[in-house]
C-alpha cells in the first residue's frame, strides 16, 4: 500500500480511505468488522465516517474497531446534517458543532478527531462564525484539522482567505463527489487544491454503482442504490451516464480488468487527489475496490478512459484554451 502525504498536515494516509458509511446499515457489525480487518490487513489506516451514518451507528461500530490500534489510524467524521428531532440538532451554529463533536468523540470512543469535516457549505450561519468555532475545537484539543464536503471552489476560496485573515486553523481537507461521470471536481475544486496543497479524498468513486458493471443503455440490476435510492437516481439520472457506463465496462472487459477497480485507480491516478473512498457492503465487494491497487494507471490509461465520458468546460468556457 503507497502512503500519501495528506496535503500539508505532514501527516501520511494509505492511498485508499475506507468509507464507513454502509456499518451498522447495509452491513451488520461482523461484516463490518471483516471489512476493516481486510482493509487493515492490505494496509489502509486511513477511516472516514460522519455522525448522521446509520443513525450515529457507524460511527459506534467504528469507534469499537479502532479501540485496539486508534494511534495507527488516521480518523475522519463530519457534522451538519439532522441528528435529532430537535429544531438545533442540524446545520453549522456553535451551539449545534459543540454538541456534534462531543457526540461524535463518545460514539468513536477516541480523545480526538483527526480531520473534521463540515458536509455541507452553510447556508444559513456566518462563515466567519463558523470557522472560529472550527478553529475553537482545534485549540481545544477536540479535533487536529478541519476539513470541507461538498463545497464549491470558491466557497473553499473564500473560507482559506478569512482563516489566513484571522490566523486561524484553515481547511486542510476536501471531499468532493468525483468519477468518471461526475467531473466537476477537475474544473477549479482539484486545481485549488494542487494550489494550495490540501488533501483531497474523493466519495463516489463507483457513481454509486454506476461504474461496476452492472449499467448500462436499458441494463439496470434487481437491487442496488440506483434503482432503490431517491437520491442517487436523482444524482445520476442523465441517460448519457448510462451510456458512458456501458462504454466503460466493455473498454475494461476487452482490457482484463474489473470495472470497480479500473475506476478507483482511475480516480486516484489524478494528481490532485491524495485517496479515493471506497465503500462496500460486503468483502467481495471491497475486493472489487482493492483490485485497483494492482493497477498501473498510465498516462495513456487515464487519457483513454477519460475519452469515454465527457469533458467538463473550463471555468471560464474558454475551450481554446482547455489544452
Amino acid at each position: 500500500m503507497q502512503s500519501k502525504l495528506l496535503g500539508n498536515t505532514g501527516v501520511k494516509v494509505s492511498s485508499l480511505c475506507l468509507g464507513t458509511m454502509t456499518f451498522g446499515w447495509q452491513a451488520d457489525r461482523p461484516t463490518s468488522a471483516a471489512i476493516f480487518q481486510r482493509c487493515r490487513e492490505v494496509g489502509i489506516n486511513f477511516f472516514d465516517c460522519a455522525n448522521v451514518y446509520a443513525g450515529g451507528r457507524s460511527e459506534e461500530i467504528l469507534g469499537e474497531l479502532i479501540a485496539h490500534c486508534r494511534d495507527e489510524i488516521v480518523l475522519t467524521t463530519k457534522f451538519y446534517g439532522g441528528t435529532g428531532e430537535d429544531v438545533n440538532a442540524r446545520g453549522a451554529s456553535r451551539y449545534h458543532m459543540r454538541q456534534a463533536v462531543e457526540a461524535s468523540l463518545r460514539r468513536l470512543n477516541t480523545d480526538r478527531i483527526d480531520v473534521y469535516f463540515i458536509h455541507h457549505f452553510p447556508a444559513d450561519v456566518p462563515l466567519e462564525g463558523v470557522l472560529r468555532s472550527l478553529d475553537d475545537l482545534v485549540r481545544a484539543g477536540k479535533i487536529l484539522y478541519p476539513a470541507a464536503s461538498n463545497f464549491a471552489a470558491w466557497q473553499i476560496a473564500k473560507s482559506l482567505g478569512i482563516s489566513a485573515a484571522r490566523g486561524w486553523s484553515r481547511f486542510e481537507v476536501l471531499q468532493p463527489m468525483y468519477n468518471l461521470v461526475k467531473r466537476q471536481a477537475e474544473v477549479e475544486i482539484l486545481p485549488l487544491a494542487q494550489s494550495e496543497h490540501l488533501g483531497v479524498i474523493p466519495y463516489s468513486p463507483l457513481g454509486g454503482g454506476l461504474l461496476t458493471g452492472k449499467y448500462a443503455p436499458g441494463k439496470r440490476p434487481d437491487a442496488g442504490r440506483l434503482t432503490e435510492n431517491a437520491m442517487y437516481q436523482k444524482r445520476y439520472e442523465q441517460d448519457w451516464g448510462y451510456e458512458v457506463a456501458g462504454n466503460f465496462t466493455q473498454f475494461a472487459q476487452e482490457r482484463g480488468y474489473l470495472p470497480p477497480a479500473l475506476a478507483v485507480a482511475w480516480v486516484g491516478s489524478h494528481p490532485g487527489v491524495t485517496a479515493p473512498i471506497i465503500g462496500a457492503r460486503s468483502l467481495e465487494q471491497l475486493e472489487g475496490s482493492l483490485k485497483s491497487l494492482e493497477i498501473e494507471m498510465t498516462p495513456e490509461l487515464r487519457a483513454e478512459i477519460s475519452a469515454l465520458s465527457p469533458e467538463p468546460p473550463p471555468a471560464t468556457d474558454r475551450w481554446e484554451e482547455a489544452h
